[in-house]
């Protein structure tokens, strides 16, 4: 891609995003709040989730989220969150019978309902409609020579990973697809990727609750 076909996708895809978010947020507002409701009456803790990730650059933000965990998980289970003794990507971020998640918590991921704040952080520049989900720093270290190329984007609510497959890959397997995404990223990709996502997330397949 030469720089004016680059400068031209990504005023294209900001654009996309400021509308997208926009709608996404007003569309979305009703059910963030039912949603909270239900979240409170479950457990204890604030109900939006509020967490330090790595974006574009290596630059940290905070991403917005819906609590689907008890908020004492860390404590509860630390050896869940310890991910210095992972040698290799080869492993499933989400655990089918993870203790840590909560009854509303469940179906608010099954439904993808608990990433409908991530549009607040599309509308702050933070993160994009479309690019590699924003990672942990702890997780990240394991990426090695392609932690540079994955942070060489704006991180996204959906990829290729997203997309489709979902929670059925590894680490590994996600890395790939989306250094994949930023290998042959376009406008037309971008879309077609957001309407796959969301004919996925309606028919709530490959996710693991």
């Amino acid at each position: 891609m030469n720089t004016k076909n680059k400068f031209l996708y990504f005023a294209s895809k900001r654009i996309l995003d400021i509308f997208g978010g926009l709608i996404g947020t007003l569309l979305s507002f009703p059910i963030i709040l039912v949603a909270i409701i239900f979240i409170k009456i479950e457990s204890s803790g604030p109900a939006i989730f509020m967490q330090r990730r790595v974006g574009y650059k290596g630059k940290i933000f905070t991403i917005f989220k819906l609590r689907g965990m008890y908020i004492d998980s860390k404590y509860k289970f630390p050896e869940l969150y310890d991910y210095s003794n992972k040698k290799s990507l080869n492993f499933y971020f989400h655990d089918k019978n993870d203790p840590r998640v909560t009854k509303v918590g469940k179906y608010i991921r099954k439904t993808s309902i608990d990433e409908l704040p991530n549009f607040i952080n599309v509308l702050l520049g933070s993160m994009s409609l479309v690019g590699p989900r924003p990672e942990i720093k702890e997780v990240l270290m394991l990426y090695g020579k392609d932690k540079e190329k994955y942070l060489s984007v704006k991180p996204g609510i959906t990829c290729n990973s997203k997309a489709d497959l979902r929670d059925t890959l590894t680490k590994e397997e996600t890395l790939k697809l989306d250094l994949d995404y930023i290998d042959q990223m376009n406008f037309i990709l971008d879309l077609k990727l957001l309407f796959r996502t969301a004919k996925n997330v309606f028919s709530r397949k490959n996710v693991i609750t």
